[in-house]
């Protein structure tokens, strides 16, 4: 029995995108009598509400609402809260998703008898540019990411702690609550672990490949990976512990590079030790960063992967050491607002 999927989509300013990802949505072998997709938009104030209304003229299934707060758990949960379907998938409107990403997930939905299953993302540069090209190879490299499964290849479907956009049962968010909205990042994190803390399940499909469009510039990349990581305390006081290792890694990397500035006050041993020690770091980067170029054909990423994975080690640290000061030192919310670290 085939069943209903709503497909909903946070967007905001995606003129640039919004209509390949429609486009890919439309281009499914799910029935398309069976799908419905909502998009809210968070007051954009460039052509995507006109586009998106252009689309909707053609495409009955396809529907906007507003998301006055701007911001993806609301976006997520008013979205959610009007689905009709009994599956429910998440996607981004910075993606572009193969023929048969619904039908597939869906299948395997139910096969694995999960809560949550998703694709892998198939990283993409935003434009053709050395600058784009060096952050869309950077972060789906281990150096740049860690071990974040659905960035990496993989060869066979595994059970994981977290998948990127999900293909859920609409019942886990009558079971677990709906996205947090404290989180303007890491909400699917969070989310995904509570499905965990309560017993669920969550697979990566590693042969559904989502067509990621990286951010094209220095500076964009570097707020994503600070807002990740100002709001991942928040994510662990929420969920009582951390969810992985990994993400301890950038702040204690920051931590030490900041620790140069006592250099003066120690012993030429321990001077010593650090340098050696940021040596070492660039020396992997210069390695690494090599290699890439080399195997892209590019020898010009040389010049720039080098920087652009200290850069997004330190955005990521740097928020991560912000974000602990205020939630566990201040008892704030990154946003500001008082917090209670007791609940």
């Amino acid at each position: 029995m085939t069943k209903k999927v709503s497909i909903i989509i946070p967007a905001r300013n995606e003129e640039a995108f919004i209509i390949n990802t429609l486009d890919s949505i439309m281009a499914q072998d799910y029935p398309n009598e069976f799908l419905e997709v909502i998009i809210a938009d968070g007051e954009s104030d460039d052509k995507t509400r006109e586009l998106i209304n252009g689309y909707i003229q053609k495409h009955s299934n396809v529907m906007l609402i507003d998301n006055p707060e701007r911001v993806v758990p609301f976006a997520l949960n008013y979205a959610i809260k009007i689905a009709k379907g009994e599956v429910i998938v998440r996607l981004d409107a910075h993606s572009k998703y193969p023929q048969n990403y619904v039908s597939r997930l869906v299948f395997e939905l139910d096969r694995l008898k999960a809560d949550n299953v998703g694709g892998v993302w198939n990283t993409t540069p935003a434009n053709e540019g050395i600058i784009a090209t060096a952050i869309a190879l950077a972060t789906s490299h281990p150096l740049g990411i860690g071990d974040a499964s659905y960035r990496l290849e993989n060869p066979e479907i595994k059970e994981v702690d977290t998948v990127p956009f999900g293909c859920f049962t609409k019942e886990v968010f009558d079971r677990i609550g709906l996205f947090d909205t404290d989180l303007i990042r890491n909400q699917d994190d969070e989310f995904n672990a509570r499905i965990l803390k309560n017993g669920g399940k969550i697979f990566l499909i590693p042969d559904v490949q989502i067509e990621y469009y990286a951010r094209a510039s220095i500076s964009t990349m570097m707020k994503m990976f600070y807002q990740y990581g100002l709001f991942k305390p928040l994510v662990n006081v929420k969920l009582g512990s951390a969810a992985s290792v990994r993400q301890f890694i950038p702040p204690l990397f920051t931590l030490y590079v900041f620790s140069g500035l006592a250099l003066p006050f120690l012993p030429s041993l321990l001077v010593l030790a650090w340098v050696g020690g940021l040596f070492l770091y660039f020396l992997i980067t210069i390695i690494i960063g090599l290699k890439i170029a080399l195997s892209n054909n590019r020898i010009l990423l040389f010049f720039v992967l080098p920087w652009v994975f200290p850069l997004i080690h330190l955005s990521y640290g740097w928020g991560y050491i912000k974000g602990y000061v205020l939630v566990k030192l201040l008892n704030k919310k990154p946003g500001g607002q008082n917090f209670n670290t007791s609940r």
